[in-house]
């Protein structure tokens, strides 16, 4: 049942939905206690020498029992959440409704101590790099800045030498932000996770709007797109730049699709619209700013494309036109902010730095490690290197031409091309060399406006809810003190029970499901 016909929630209801609001809202205030003592901190943790939140940073293990337990009352609430939202309800929750409930629950988080990456410290030393007239393409904050320097000091020893990976525009942001803040760590993070809000609240805006225009609920995309742990724990708490770029990419593709007329594959074929090709140049220009932040926002373009190029008749001349055209687009304004920036193009010789870690995520480098293991039992000799590096070339190609593969799909109108740039993006970057938990978010979001079925969403409330419980909030390994996490996980999931056993006397029970026959 779309959600314009739903009803909206009955008194019952609205109590459940006031009880699940509470139970996250108290999450999100534990997880950020739990960020003072068991959070990504900088080096020099102003909180350590405040009475009373001092105690938290030399409580590690108590801290990280504080922080998961809010881990895991922020997912259970999403998943109560999600019962309320789901489509095909004969009452379901209102978008202002779960924006108003999102609110709720980052506020809280909006003071929390970085968590689960140290990625945010590695911006401040690259903005400043920036600031100083360097170019952050080249040298490392070691390298730029010196070993000894506050921001250095901040960034994980495996980037201290490595150039900068992310695009002008984010760095120009960046050096922005460095000039009013200086070496001022905290007041740096701040301004960057306001960065990440900005891009969060351009998510909130673009996904409902996306999700009508898919025949989606607007309200179950937003749930899966914006309130999922996923974007709580790593845009907002953990301070990603994923924020503003997948949030450019949205309202660009949202814009651009401002004035195209709806067509089918058989016609009609209407001309152009009013202000519509301005729309369509307006959107391409935007998604390519999202690419001058993080580089895999362009592919945004490539589906827009297939659309435009669908409405004007879906034959290869309208498609090779259209790509002529946005790539004119794409061009002057990501030359305007390479070059506005004074930084050049030399962020495109960086883009695989990341290819530096080996990270147990990535199901290529995953296949590395095993054949290469798999010759040491054979008695070959040790060759993971090579192992992980063959495996690495696979995927390099095989992410391209599912990508490739998913264009054509949407243009011969076998796909909805929305549905196609997340498949596509989730394909490049978890066949790429490092995967994290935040990148699962490129393809995420954009599914969450485009792929309504039950199949899907199940899916997808799946992998985040594992992805959100099995990362720790250090951003950081465990060698050495793995003990910790078992003592953690057990007071934690203690904690949660408790608190489930609390709340549940106070959740009123309505027969039945509310849900109409033949949902998908």
């Amino acid at each position: 049942m779309p959600d314009d016909e739903a009803g909206a929630l009955n008194a019952v209801e609205r109590r459940q939905l006031d009880v699940i609001r509470r139970f996250g809202t108290v999450g999100a205030l534990l997880l950020a206690i739990g960020s003072l003592g068991a959070g990504a901190a900088p080096v020099f943790n102003p909180v350590f020498r405040i009475p009373v939140l001092g105690l938290f940073s030399r409580m590690t293990t108590v801290s990280m029992a504080f922080a998961f337990t809010g881990v895991f009352m922020i997912v259970l609430a999403w998943l109560g959440l999600g019962r309320l939202s789901r489509p095909g309800r004969v009452r379901v929750m209102s978008v202002s409704q779960m924006a108003r409930t999102l609110a709720m629950w980052i506020a809280p988080l909006v003071f929390t101590v970085p968590s689960f990456s140290r990625d945010v410290y590695s911006y401040l030393a690259q903005s400043e790099i920036v600031a100083r007239g360097m170019d952050p393409y080249t040298l490392g904050p070691a390298q730029a800045l010196g070993v000894d320097h506050p921001l250095t000091q901040g960034v994980p020893t495996v980037w201290r030498e490595t150039p900068s990976p992310y695009g002008p525009l984010f760095l120009t942001l960046g050096k922005a932000i460095n000039w009013l803040t200086g070496d001022h760590v905290v007041m740096g993070v701040a301004m960057h996770r306001l960065l990440a809000l900005i891009g969060l609240a351009m998510i909130v805006w673009a996904l409902p709007r996306l999700a009508r225009r898919f025949a989606v609920s607007p309200v179950s995309a937003l749930w899966l797109g914006a309130a999922n742990p996923l974007v709580l724990f790593h845009l907002v708490v953990g301070v990603h730049n994923e924020s503003l770029a997948i949030g450019l990419m949205l309202v660009g593709f949202e814009l651009a699709l401002t004035r195209m007329a709806k067509v089918t594959p058989d016609g009609p074929f209407p001309p152009w619209q009013p202000g519509e090709l301005r729309w369509y140049a307006i959107g391409a220009a935007v998604i390519t700013l999202g690419a001058a932040v993080k580089i895999p926002a362009a592919l945004a373009l490539g589906f827009l494309g297939v659309m435009i190029a669908r409405r004007m008749g879906g034959k290869w001349k309208h498609l090779f036109l259209v790509a002529g055209g946005l790539g004119v687009v794409f061009l002057s304004v990501l030359t305007a902010a390479s070059y506005g920036s004074g930084l050049g193009y030399g962020w495109v010789s960086t883009l695989n730095t990341a290819s530096t870690i080996k990270s147990w995520m990535a199901p290529m480098t995953a296949l590395g490690f095993g054949a290469g293991g798999l010759g040491i039992l054979m008695g070959l000799g040790n060759h993971i290197d090579a192992a992980i590096s063959v495996a690495r070339v696979f995927g390099t190609i095989l992410g391209p031409v599912i990508a490739a593969k998913l264009l054509y799909d949407s243009f011969r109108w076998k796909l909805r091309p929305l549905t196609g740039l997340g498949v596509a993006l989730g394909a490049i970057l978890i066949f790429g060399a490092a995967v994290h938990a935040w990148y699962l978010l490129w393809a995420a979001v954009p599914l969450a406006a485009a792929a309504g079925n039950t199949r899907f969403r199940t899916a997808a409330m799946a992998i985040s809810v594992l992805m959100a419980v099995v990362l720790a909030p250090t951003g950081s390994t465990f060698d050495g003190r793995v003990f910790v996490l078992p003592y953690t996980y057990v007071a934690a999931v203690l904690a949660t029970l408790v608190a489930l056993a609390v709340v549940w006397r106070h959740i009123p029970r309505t027969p039945g499901d509310g849900v109409t026959s033949g949902t998908p």
